[in-house]
């Protein structure tokens, strides 16, 4: 079968499409005929061989990708149906894939494929992100990278949320979708003096979603009100936000730190976001598609900031 190989670590053009062996379920597993393939930054950061954390990095040669959506084409319960996975950061890049039965989500009949894939890792991370804010009604939320997967769908639920939404980006056509998603304010924060933009236009906010980390996360988190709550996510930046435990109690704002759960708690908020997909209240955002053989180009363009929204891989039939 078709698959993308990473034999070292190194620029896009590591990632190389090659015939490799065709995957086989061992229990309790099937395999899944894959038709979209999620691909996120956390896997360019391991394909250069700089991961968030050391653990990340596989044994090489390696196939990356963590989420795939696809029909279920091995002899099992299973079988025939949609569905979407996670693969625990391995074998998304090909053809077909093995994934743990536990793992399976359906996807709903009335939501594209390409859509559940979308939201697979992106839903269950705004949702979760969401629930740690608190959000209600009146109250002011700054979303970072607001064109990005996770940032599209955090202008929506804040939105639905009845929240005040200020998002940040750092391009036009990404301002004008998180305004097309329904933020309140959009800010470009590649320019300098966007802190006092945002202050001019909004005031002090309540909720930070920080998927940025670096510099600018510090000056988001400068942002917050006393009593506030900071909700980092990302490290776009390269780094995590330098928020110390001295510097939130003395600026007497709450962090709350990632989006994780058990794998019984994630599994529910991906159906939660793809059930609110299918009824038509969260709108993914795919901006682009490369075949299965471009993963390389997937990487460039996710690497240079040229993506909007998700970017997914398709596997052609």
């Amino acid at each position: 079968m078709r698959a993308v190989v990473i034999r070292e670590f190194g620029p896009p053009e590591v990632l190389e499409p090659a015939d490799v062996a065709e995957v086989r379920a061992g229990p309790d597993e099937v395999v899944i005929d894959v038709e979209f393939a999620n691909v996120t930054f956390v896997e360019t950061q391991v394909r250069a061989g700089r991961p968030p954390h050391p653990s990340m990095l596989p044994t090489l040669p390696a196939v990356l990708g963590n989420g795939v959506g696809g029909t279920v084409g091995d002899a099992s319960p299973w079988s025939g149906l949609r569905v979407v996975a996670s693969l625990n950061g391995r074998g998304g890049y090909a053809e077909r894939a093995v994934a743990a039965a536990s793992a399976l989500i359906r996807v709903p009949e009335e939501l594209a494929m390409r859509d559940a894939v979308a939201l697979l890792a992106d839903g269950r991370t705004a949702l979760a992100l969401a629930g740690h804010a608190d959000l209600e009604a009146g109250v002011t939320v700054l979303v970072e990278a607001a064109g990005g997967g996770v940032g599209t769908l955090l202008v929506q639920i804040a939105r639905r949320a009845g929240a005040r939404v200020v998002a940040l980006a750092s391009q036009p056509r990404k301002l004008a979708l998180a305004r097309d998603l329904g933020a309140d304010v959009t800010v470009d924060y590649s320019q300098d003096g966007w802190e006092k933009q945002v202050r001019a236009l909004a005031g002090e906010v309540d909720v930070v979603f920080d998927g940025v980390g670096g510099d600018i996360g510090l000056a988001a988190f400068g942002l917050l009100r006393a009593g506030g709550r900071f909700c980092p996510f990302g490290m776009a930046s390269g780094s995590f936000a330098p928020v110390t435990p001295e510097l939130a109690q003395a600026s007497q704002v709450t962090v709350r730190r990632g989006a994780g759960g058990s794998p019984e708690e994630l599994a529910e908020l991906a159906r939660t976001a793809l059930a609110e997909a299918a009824a038509g209240r969260l709108r993914p955002v795919v901006g682009q598609e490369f075949e299965l053989a471009d993963a390389a180009r997937a990487h460039a363009a996710i690497e240079t900031r040229q993506t909007v929204g998700k970017t997914l891989l398709t596997v052609p039939r």
